[in-house]
């Protein structure tokens, strides 16, 4: 199967995951990205069965609307049922690297406001350890060089994303040749750098579910 494919066979698999749960009522939580615009694609025949959805980007926001399905703030929804979202890398224990479309933020704060995350992710994505995918960190833009010299203390080789200006306005330094073995502490100790938004560890917290996609079908994992 392509990666393409491979992408329509989680978004479904999805679909399939949610869609016995829906009410008239429920919110949903949407990422950001190509995985995550396949899976909208195939929410939009299931509009009339729920309220509407959260964006983590104006992306998803603006293609939301093309289905005709409703964008909520979080701010005025509160929490969602479900977050739906991709990942650049994932491990056994489905903590995350996101970011590559420099939506982390946005991704983070509706992820914590969800009652269940589901991962949905080709095989490639799937690492014994973190970091080959460089690891986004969204920062003030004062602060980008002082931030970029911390990191390099943690070891990293933190490259800044030239041209990218994030929806809340923010610039993104991207870390590599930077191997994580506790992801959960490293997340931590990333956002207590002055001057950091925060970072593309998803760890603290990580995906329920994982949707992972091959060759031989939509494997179903959950946290270790």
């Amino acid at each position: 199967m392509t990666q393409d494919e491979l992408k329509d066979a989680v978004a479904a698999a999805a679909i399939d995951e949610i869609e016995p749960w829906l009410e008239r009522d429920t919110i949903l939580g949407i990422g950001t990205g190509s995985t995550a615009n396949r899976f909208i694609d195939r929410l939009a025949r299931l509009r009339d069965d729920f309220k509407g959805a959260v964006a983590s980007s104006e992306a998803s926001a603006e293609r939301l609307r093309g289905h005709g399905i409703e964008v909520f703030e979080l701010n005025s929804v509160g929490t969602v049922p479900y977050y739906i979202d991709g990942a650049d890398e994932v491990n056994a224990h489905l903590h995350m690297i996101k970011g590559g479309g420099a939506a982390l933020t946005r991704e983070k704060i509706v992820a914590a406001c969800a009652d269940r995350f589901i991962c949905i992710a080709d095989a490639s994505k799937r690492v014994e350890r973190l970091g080959d995918f460089p690891l986004p960190v969204e920062v003030i833009p004062m602060a980008r060089s002082y931030v970029a010299r911390e990191l390099v203390k943690l070891g990293a080789d933190p490259v800044y994303r030239e041209g990218v200006v994030t929806d809340n306005g923010n610039q993104i330094l991207d870390c590599y040749e930077f191997m994580i073995d506790d992801p959960v502490a490293m997340e931590a100790r990333i956002n207590a750098i002055v001057g950091v938004v925060t970072n593309g560890l998803f760890a603290a917290r990580g995906a329920d579910v994982l949707l992972l996609g091959s060759d031989a079908g939509v494997e179903r994992l959950t946290s270790a």
